[in-house]
C-alpha cells in the first residue's frame, strides 16, 4: 500500500453544482468571461460550494429567465471566487543540481549551454500542492496528490497524465531520481482512489483517463535505480490500471471466425467538458438532444486519447475517415497507438514480474501479449502498405489516411516479424510524412484541429524517432538521426525566437510555434523539455546547432546505396 487515502470526496463523479455541472458553471461559461474557459473552472471558492450554489440561485430571481447578465456574474465571482494559482506553494525541487553528467555528452557548445537552460526549467515547472487542498478539498477543482509534481506549463497548471512520462524521462536524466520517484507515486496515488489515472490533476477529469503510460514511467525510473523493492511495491497497483483499460476501455471483435480483443477511448460522459464548456456547446448546437449527448461523449474520448482534436477521430455518415469536429467519433475507432502502449504494457508487466521472481504471473502477461500482437496484426497490420492503421468498427475497415501513429506499433516491438518493421520504413519514407523541414506533421489533413497539419507534436517526434532507432537497419538509425536533427533544430530555433519552448510546432515554419484548436498554443514546456534533453543525450555527440537539415528522403536516397553496399 501506499498509504491511507484521506477522504476527498468525489465532487464531479457526485455531480458537482460548481465544477462539473450545475447552473453556475453553465451560466459563468456560455458567457464568455474569460478567453479559456479553463480559467474558470481553475478558480477557488471562498466558501462552501452549497453557499455558493443558494447565493446563485437568489441571484438569479432578480433578472428574466433566471439569467444573470454579465456584469453582474464578474461581481459574483469577485465574492465567491479566487483566481487559479491559490492551491499551489512555492518549491523549488531539493534534488535539482546545475551539472548533471549527461551535459558533458552534448558536443556542441551552443546546444550544451540550450541543455543546461532546459534543465534549468525544470525549477520553474516544479509544483507543491497546498495542505488545504487536502483539508478542504470542497473549496478546489485541484485533485489533491501527496507529492510535488513538474507541470506541462502555461495554461496546464496541474499534472497531466501523458505528459508525465516525457518529464519523468528528462527529470531522470537531470539526476532528479526524488522528484521522479514522487510523480509516480502521485499516478499510484491516484489510481488507488480511482481505479485508473485521471487525465490530469482536476476533480472534471475524473472520469476520464489519459493514454497509459504509467507502466513506462516505472521502467524509465528502474532502468536507473534498480530499485526491487519500489518495483514489488508499485507493481500490483500498475495491474489494478492494466485491469481498468480491460474492463472498462475494450472492445471484442470478431473477424475470419477469430475473436479478437483491443483497446479504446470510450468515456460515458455525455456532458460537455466543463474547461471547454462553450465550445462543446456551441458546436452541438441544433443537434437532438441524443445527438448532443452522444457527440460530448465522443469528444471526451477524443480528450482521453490525447489528441484532442484530430481528424482521426472523424468518421461521416458514410463510414469514411472524414468530415468535421462534429463528426467526431472516438469511440469506434481502435487505435493503432493506444494497442502499441497496451502491447508494451504487457510485455513490461511481464518483464516485471519475472524480475521480482514471479514466473507464473508472467507467464500470464505473456499470454496477453502474444494475443495483443495477433490482434494488431489481423486488425491494424496491413501488409501491402506496410504499418498499422486504426480500425473502424463502423465499417470494419482500417482507416489508410498517415498519421504518425500508424508506426507506433514500431516503437513497441508490437509485431511477429522481423520484416514489418522494414516495410515500416519504407511506408513512412513513402507516406510523405517525412517531406517538411521541421518535424513530422500530426497529419497530412489542414483541418484547423491542433493534432492535424501543420502541427508537429514532440512525443510523436520522439515515439518515431525510438522506433527508427531500436531497428537493426544501418538506414533506419540514419534516418532517425536526421529525424532528431532537425527537430531539435526546430525546438532551437523557436527558442532563440521566443526564449521559450512549446508543446508543439509548425513543420512549415523555420522556429514557428504550432496552432489551431481551442486554446493558444502554450509554452513551457514539459514534454517538450525532457524529449529535448533525452534527444541531446542521445545524439549529443553529433547533433549540431548550426547544421545543415537536409529532407530525410533526400538523405537516405543518398546514403542508402553505400549503406546497403557496406551491409
Amino acid at each position: 500500500m501506499l498509504g491511507a487515502l484521506p477522504r476527498l470526496g468525489q465532487r464531479c463523479l457526485d455531480r458537482s453544482p460548481i465544477y462539473c455541472t450545475g447552473e453556475v458553471l453553465r451560466q459563468v461559461q456560455m458567457a464568455k468571461l474569460f478567453d479559456d474557459d479553463k480559467y474558470f473552472v481553475d478558480m477557488k471558492l471562498t466558501t462552501a460550494p452549497e453557499v455558493v450554489v443558494e447565493a446563485f440561485a437568489n441571484l438569479t430571481t432578480g433578472f428574466p429567465n433566471k439569467t444573470v447578465p454579465s456584469s453582474e456574474l464578474q461581481k459574483f465571482l469577485q465574492t465567491y471566487f479566487e483566481e487559479p494559482g491559490k492551491e499551489f506553494e512555492q518549491w523549488t525541487p531539493p534534488d535539482w543540481h546545475s551539472k548533471p553528467k549527461f551535459l558533458s555528452r552534448v558536443s556542441d557548445s551552443k546546444y550544451r549551454s540550450w541543455a543546461e537552460e532546459l534543465h534549468g526549467l525544470w525549477k520553474s515547472l516544479g509544483r507543491k500542492i497546498r495542505d488545504d487542498v487536502r483539508d478542504h478539498p470542497e473549496l478546489y477543482s485541484q485533485i489533491y496528490t501527496p507529492h510535488p509534481v513538474v507541470v506541462p506549463g502555461g495554461r496546464f497548471r496541474e499534472l497531466y497524465y501523458w505528459d508525465s512520462y516525457w518529464v519523468i524521462n528528462g527529470l531522470l536524466l537531470s539526476e532528479m531520481t526524488e522528484t521522479a520517484r514522487g510523480m509516480i507515486l502521485n499516478f499510484m496515488f491516484l489510481v488507488e482512489r480511482y481505479g485508473f489515472v485521471p487525465n490530469g490533476g482536476r476533480v472534471y477529469y475524473e472520469r476520464r483517463s489519459q493514454p497509459p503510460f504509467l507502466p513506462l514511467m516505472v521502467e524509465s525510473f528502474y532502468e536507473v535505480t534498480r530499485d526491487k523493492d519500489f518495483l514489488g511495491q508499485v507493481l500490483p497497483v500498475l495491474e489494478r490500471e492494466y485491469s481498468f483499460w480491460m474492463q472498462n476501455r475494450s472492445h471484442v471483435v470478431a473477424i475470419n471466425g477469430l475473436t479478437h480483443i483491443l483497446n479504446q477511448y470510450n468515456v460515458p460522459v455525455d456532458r460537455p467538458r466543463p474547461e471547454s464548456y462553450s465550445d462543446d456547446v456551441e458546436l452541438a448546437e441544433g443537434l437532438s438532444t441524443e445527438a448532443q449527448k452522444r457527440l460530448w461523449m465522443e469528444l471526451t474520448s477524443g480528450a482521453e486519447s490525447g489528441w484532442d482534436f484530430s481528424s482521426r477521430w472523424y468518421i461521416d455518415s458514410t463510414g469514411r475517415n472524414n468530415g468535421t469536429l462534429s463528426d467526431t467519433r472516438t469511440s469506434s475507432v481502435l487505435p493503432a497507438d493506444l494497442n502499441a502502449i497496451m502491447c508494451r504494457n504487457e510485455r513490461l508487466l511481464a518483464s516485471f514480474h519475472r524480475i521480482l521472481g514471479n514466473e507464473d504471473k508472467a507467464a500470464e502477461y505473456d499470454k496477453a501479449l502474444s494475443a495483443r500482437i495477433e490482434a494488431v496484426e489481423s486488425l491494424l497490420w496491413d501488409a501491402k502498405k506496410g504499418a498499422w492503421f486504426d480500425f473502424s468498427l463502423v465499417n470494419e475497415t482500417r482507416h489508410l489516411s498517415f498519421y504518425p501513429s500508424n508506426l507506433a506499433p514500431l516503437w513497441a516491438r508490437c509485431y511477429s516479424k522481423p520484416e514489418m518493421g522494414d516495410q515500416a520504413v519504407q511506408y513512412l519514407r513513402a507516406s510523405g510524412g517525412l517531406d517538411y523541414p521541421n518535424g513530422v506533421p500530426t497529419s497530412l489533413s489542414e483541418s484547423g484541429q491542433q493534432w492535424d497539419m501543420p502541427n508537429a507534436w514532440p512525443p510523436l517526434q520522439h515515439m518515431i524517432i525510438e522506433g527508427l532507432s531500436g531497428l537493426d537497419s544501418a538506414h533506419a538509425k540514419e534516418l532517425a538521426f536526421s529525424l532528431a536533427q532537425r527537430w531539435m533544430q526546430t525546438n532551437w530555433r523557436a527558442y532563440i525566437k521566443y526564449e521559450a519552448m512549446f508543446e508543439k510546432y509548425d513543420v512549415n515554419g523555420d522556429g514557428k510555434p504550432g496552432g489551431g484548436g481551442e486554446y493558444e498554443v502554450q509554452l513551457g514546456f514539459g514534454w517538450t523539455n525532457g524529449i529535448a534533453l533525452q534527444l541531446l543525450d542521445q545524439y549529443g555527440d553529433r547533433l549540431s546547432s548550426g547544421g545543415c537539415v537536409l529532407n530525410a528522403n533526400i538523405l537516405i536516397g543518398l546514403i542508402y546505396p553505400i549503406l546497403k553496399s557496406l551491409f
